[in-house]
């Protein structure tokens, strides 16, 4: 089980790195560029889906982006929820 925190556009080397280890146990936390991924619609937003990882959404990160809503399957977390993550995922991965 690891938690990825990913700062990285959808369109970058560090993406695609990201998705290729991502595993069904996984979370993947999406903040500053990386939160483009939550898009409805977007080819990022259906691969990470198909991680089957359960998917974050960094709210103030997304605010600042002007996405009021992520996609469906991503949960919008705060600061105080990012910190909880860390506790309970031992291994931590972050791309950016």
């Amino acid at each position: 089980m690891v938690l990825h925190t990913l700062n990285a556009a959808p369109s970058s080397a560090a993406f695609r790195d990201c998705l290729k280890l991502v595993a069904p146990d996984d979370a993947v936390v999406l903040l500053g560029d990386g939160v483009y991924a939550a898009l409805e619609g977007t080819a990022a937003c259906d691969e990470l889906r198909a991680a089957a990882a359960a998917l974050f959404v960094l709210r103030a990160d997304a605010q600042l982006a002007g996405i009021e809503s992520p996609a469906d399957g991503f949960g919008l977390i705060d600061m105080d929820d990012l910190v909880a993550l860390t506790e309970r995922f031992e291994r931590q991965l972050a791309w950016y």
